[in-house]
């Protein structure tokens, strides 16, 4: 029995003995409801209008149910029709307005409330009223709830049902009742979010995914090592703040995230524009729209670029040596070069180096920085960390963030758990202790928490650690032996660019390997699967998301438009409903306007990869361990009340 204290205040929420009686009954009833849907996403990489379209379709869910109710008596072009709506109500009634003559318009409205009332009500179907009624546009609650909990069949019914939409359309509130249900239909196909990690980077517009996931209904995030990055720099590691700015300058959305967040840049490109020349090497990869094309901003960019890859290395240099228990020793490549002869001595031999900018590099103390380095990247640090919109992100990836996740008994995570060749796990020694497997995850997860409770300071082990999480050879969500980014701007030689990944992603496709990490987490379940991110899955080349058996999916596909040549596809997503998953294969995205002007949906294709033999319900599931638990104590809190 927990303290009579807790009973009090536990009694002191419901009043009286008939609430909680009531209270109980409420939950007993949600237990017996199947299970929501679950949709899993990794590695958007800020592609946001790909990231909005998957969104707003459900992974194909949308369209599937509407085909579900409808299917009998609509075409596949009314099935699409309806479907576009719901995706881009906006942009639907304007199409669907153009077509008609204005006489039209009012039967058009009526028929496309009545349709998305149904809808409405299909989808809503395994939710409590209570549930069902936050998802309603806060305008229109009187009106959902009297369409969604009346029958227009019934002839003491129909005229009273059909006077409202009437009424809406004659107070010219139909195209906003319309948006309205779409939008409501788009948030009851799925109950939670899952995202797989890597946010950030590559793509131009990972403030847009976050804004979306900021208010999404109810998500979340295994971090990537690539949302570990802006985390890192938001919890004061130049280190990371250096490398995510030099990628985004790489992959040429540096102004996006400038204007973006409000980024104070102008002490960047003034110092890159004093220090450095043209270096076509450093020239960044024009792949994002939303850019400036001239050749001023492209001048501007290599020299910036060059200045944050040298202030980088030089960052990293400083932590390699003062944490030489990370071992990556292999990383300190700026006192190797011979800056007279422009070559590098590794592995026994001599490389001549392209592009060289090693010019505020000391050649007696290397990784020193300048102090216009030290004074631009305390500007850089300031700027980013006080942006009231990357604070309001950064917080969310903590609230909702997280190494990995059990959930619905499985295993969420991004990248990989390092293992041996043998397939044992593999040790990683921070702080003088060894930590391996599921010890190792919960002690990173430790550190990045308490570097994030003082953001203001710098160069601390809890904030070394979170760089190391972004590219150490032991770190589970880098998975390789290490990171070649100097070799690749600098060297031509290829065999110098390899990076070796760990033994998981070979061991991982035997079912022994999976079942052994998923005990490892205490995972035993017939059903338990592993969830992963990270790595593309390269569909042209015959590679499969599901493993091991179906004991693994991956569901990196390539929603970065940067992998789509080498996948072959748009990307993989994963639903998980009450019976069973389906991994969803996504086309690339073109654009909305593409969508209308050729009226076909076959971006989402779904196939079946595991049913379940009984139906899930809310009692099965995660949260259904929660519900019981409150039905517990309100069934002891009626024995203290007696």
């Amino acid at each position: 029995m927990k303290d009579s204290k807790y009973y009090d205040l536990l009694f002191s929420q419901f009043k009286t003995k008939s609430n909680v009686l009531t209270e109980l009954i409420n939950l007993e009833a949600i237990l017996n409801l199947p299970k929501g849907t679950e949709h899993y996403m990794s590695d958007i990489h800020g592609e946001a209008e790909a990231f909005k379209h998957i969104l707003r379709s459900g992974a194909g869910n949308v369209k599937e149910k509407v085909r579900d109710l409808f299917g009998r008596q609509w075409n596949s072009q009314q099935i699409i029709r309806m479907s576009l709506l719901i995706y881009y109500p906006e942009k639907g009634i304007e199409e669907m307005l153009s077509q008609l003559s204005e006489d039209q318009h009012h039967a058009w409205y009526q028929q496309t409330i009545i349709s998305l009332v149904e809808l409405v009500k299909y989808c809503g179907a395994k939710y409590t009223h209570s549930k069902l009624r936050k998802t309603f546009p806060p305008n229109y609650v009187y009106i959902i709830e009297e369409l969604i909990y009346n029958d227009a069949t019934l002839n003491e019914k129909k005229n009273f049902y059909h006077a409202i939409i009437k009424k809406q359309i004659e107070l010219n509130q139909a195209q906003a009742l319309i948006i309205g249900l779409a939008r409501m239909i788009q948030r009851l196909v799925v109950d939670h979010l899952h995202i797989v990690g890597d946010i950030f980077d590559r793509g131009s517009e990972p403030d847009q995914v976050m804004d979306i996931l900021v208010e999404y209904h109810s998500l979340d995030i295994q971090w990537g090592n690539h949302d570990i990055l802006w985390l890192g720099a938001y919890c004061g590691s130049k280190a990371c703040l250096a490398t995510l700015l030099r990628i985004a300058s790489r992959y040429d959305y540096l102004y996006k995230i400038e204007q973006a967040y409000a980024l104070n840049l102008r002490p960047l490109f003034l110092f890159a524009d004093h220090v450095y020349e043209r270096n076509a090497v450093f020239a960044p990869k024009r792949s994002n729209t939303g850019r400036k094309d001239d050749e001023e901003s492209l001048a501007e960019l290599e020299k910036v670029h060059q200045a944050l890859t040298i202030i980088q290395f030089k960052l990293e240099g400083q932590i390699i040596k003062r944490r030489p228990e990370f071992e990556m020793e292999d990383h300190l490549l700026l006192e190797k070069i011979d800056v007279a002869n422009n070559r590098i001595f590794l592995d026994d031999t001599w490389y001549d180096l392209e592009g060289s900018c090693f010019q505020t590099v000391d050649i007696n103390d290397p990784y020193r920085l300048t102090d216009k380095e030290e004074q631009l990247l305390d500007v850089l640090m300031k700027s980013f960390q006080n942006c009231e919109k990357m604070q309001r992100h950064m917080k969310l990836l903590l609230r909702k963030g997280s190494m990995y996740l059990v959930y619905n008994q499985h295993l969420l995570f991004h990248g990989c758990i390092p293992l041996t060749k043998e397939g044992e796990f593999l040790p990683l020694t921070l702080n003088g202790e060894s930590f391996e497997g599921k010890a190792l995850l919960d002690q990173l997860e430790y550190h990045i928490r308490e570097s994030a409770k003082h953001p203001k300071i710098e160069d601390d082990l809890h904030t070394d650690i979170i760089w190391y999480t972004w590219g150490g050879k032991k770190s589970p969500l880098f998975g390789k032996d290490k990171m070649t980014t100097f070799e690749r701007y600098f060297i031509a030689d290829k065999e110098k660019h390899i990076e070796e990944q760990n033994p998981y992603y070979i061991l991982r496709e035997q079912e022994e390997t999976c079942r052994k990490i998923l005990n490892a987490f205490g995972l035993e379940d017939e059903h338990s699967c592993i969830i992963n991110g990270h790595t593309p899955v390269k569909v042209c080349k015959g590679e499969t998301p599901v493993k091991a058996g179906g004991k693994l999916i991956v569901i990196d596909g390539g929603l970065s438009k940067a992998y789509q040549k080498s996948t072959g596809i748009g990307g993989y997503t994963l639903l998980n409903n009450s019976y069973g998953f389906q991994i969803v294969t996504h086309q690339p995205f073109i654009s909305v306007d593409h969508l209308f002007e050729t009226m076909e949906d076959n971006i989402s294709l779904k196939s079946i990869i595991d049913k379940q033999s009984d139906r899930i319900y809310i009692k099965d599931t995660t949260i259904g361990e929660k519900l019981k638990e409150q039905s517990y104590d309100l069934e002891q809190l009626l024995i203290y009340l007696d």
